[in-house]
């Protein structure tokens, strides 16, 4: 992040384990959300009525909202792919 200059606003520690309930409200007020779990990168539209599938795709197995995640505008990055943060950074 620090090599492209881009400030962070807000950082939650490993600890504060945000579940089901937090996925739903970050979804809500998003537009759309990208989401990648290895190489496999899926787009989730976002708002009130978004899918239990792209919740389900927030989620970890024990249920914790997975890591990283970034809110760039109305747009939910989860997980990383280096391809999907240069294409949002840029």
């Amino acid at each position: 992040m620090e090599a492209s200059q881009i400030e962070i606003s807000e950082t939650i520690p490993a600890s504060r384990k945000l579940q089901r309930d937090d996925a739903a409200a970050l979804l809500a007020k998003a537009k759309t959300m990208v989401v990648s779990k290895g190489k496999k990168v899926t787009e989730f539209s976002g708002g009130k009525k978004a899918s239990e599938e792209a919740l389900d795709a927030m989620l970890g197995s024990t249920g914790n909202l997975r890591a990283p995640i970034a809110v760039i505008g109305n747009r939910i990055i989860v997980g990383f792919n280096e391809e999907t943060y240069t294409d949002a950074f840029n």
